[in-house]
């Protein structure tokens, strides 16, 4: 009885939920739809999805969320996961940060690897039901339905061995090892190109994190180098206490995070030394029933701390190619083409 009585309580200390009010369904709005027996536009559409229920809903609370953050002035940590950098989702990333619209950049080291290769070459709308065999015999990747060529990575391997050296050089002058984000501002002013999202965070100031910057080909590239410099080295500390003092120091945090995995936990471990965020959303596919951080939902944050217990914060269940893109648009993009026609 008394850990049903502390788990009651809980619930109502975390959703403000009454008895009262769920007897009498005071307060709770009306399910309604939107009525396409009159011409609507995107506005109307984005707007109509907080009384349309399931995670139509929750999508609209995405959007107050993400809304609240601006209004509120809050330090907004982006992350990611690699794939969104695949998909087209890479050039809002890049709208969003060219703009300052967030502070800080998290992802993993195929959000860095493919932010470079994109800005060399592009990838290409393939298919999910291509087999394998084929692809592999044509040396092509797969990734979803999006193509991607081996030669690709030939490009990407003559860009990163020289900029590595420079790292190295770098290391070497000044008789300490680079941290990351310093090496992925550097990879932002190297790569110079409008389209890239590493290149405006290096212009804007923007910090961009990879806590796992050995995965992937930027890895493989890293060992390369090893072999080549034997002393070459990264310091991964530097980040971690970076982050940390942003966290810190803001006054407000709100986290936008697109997928999950390392990205994801970066994010709020980072603001466990602030006692949580204040604001959170969380777009993706993951599932919590297999204890995982990527599929877990924000109430599970709030019991390590990582978000605050009364903060403004939902999960949207589904593929972020589909749901970010109506975040933004009700969001950063009507703010931003609202200051253009001022």
């Amino acid at each position: 009885m008394k850990l049903k009585s502390m788990a009651a309580k809980n619930k109502l200390h975390h959703h403000q939920y009454s008895a009262k009010k769920v007897e009498t369904l005071e307060g709770y709005p009306e399910i309604k739809g939107i009525d396409f027996e009159k011409k609507q536009d995107l506005k109307n559409l984005l707007d109509s999805f907080l009384l349309t229920g399931f995670q139509a809903t929750n999508l609209g609370k995405a959007i107050d969320t993400v809304k609240q953050m601006r209004k509120y002035k809050a330090t907004i940590f982006l992350g990611f996961s690699s794939n969104l950098i695949s998909s087209g989702i890479r050039d809002i990333i890049t709208f969003l940060v060219k703009h300052k619209f967030v502070d800080v950049v998290v992802t993993s080291a195929g959000g860095i690897e493919e932010d470079v290769i994109k800005s060399l070459k592009p990838f290409v709308i393939g298919d999910f039901n291509v087999p394998g065999k084929l692809l592999f015999e044509k040396g092509i990747n797969r990734i979803g339905n999006i193509f991607v060529p081996n030669d690709r990575y030939l490009y990407f391997e003559k860009f990163i061995t020289p900029f590595l050296d420079k790292i190295y050089n770098l290391q070497k002058k000044q008789n300490k090892a680079v941290n990351v984000t310093e090496m992925l501002r550097l990879l932002g002013d190297e790569i110079n190109k409008e389209d890239s999202y590493l290149y405006h965070a290096a212009k804007n100031n923007i910090p961009v994190f990879c806590p796992g910057i050995t995965d992937g080909s930027f890895g493989d590239m890293i060992f390369f180098q090893k072999q080549r410099t034997p002393d070459f080295q990264l310091d991964i500390t530097k980040d971690m206490a970076d982050i940390v003092k942003i966290a810190l120091n803001a006054e407000k945090t709100g986290a936008i995070i697109l997928g999950g995995g390392i990205a994801k936990h970066f994010i709020l471990n980072a603001n466990i030394f602030r006692e949580g965020l204040e604001y959170a959303v969380y777009i993706s596919t993951a599932q919590e029933y297999d204890g995982s951080d990527s599929g877990a939902k924000p109430d599970e944050a709030i019991t390590w701390g990582k978000i605050k217990p009364d903060a403004n914060a939902v999960k949207v269940h589904g593929d972020a190619t589909i749901i970010f893109p109506l975040v933004v648009a009700a969001t950063f993009a009507e703010e931003f083409h609202k200051k253009q026609k001022t």
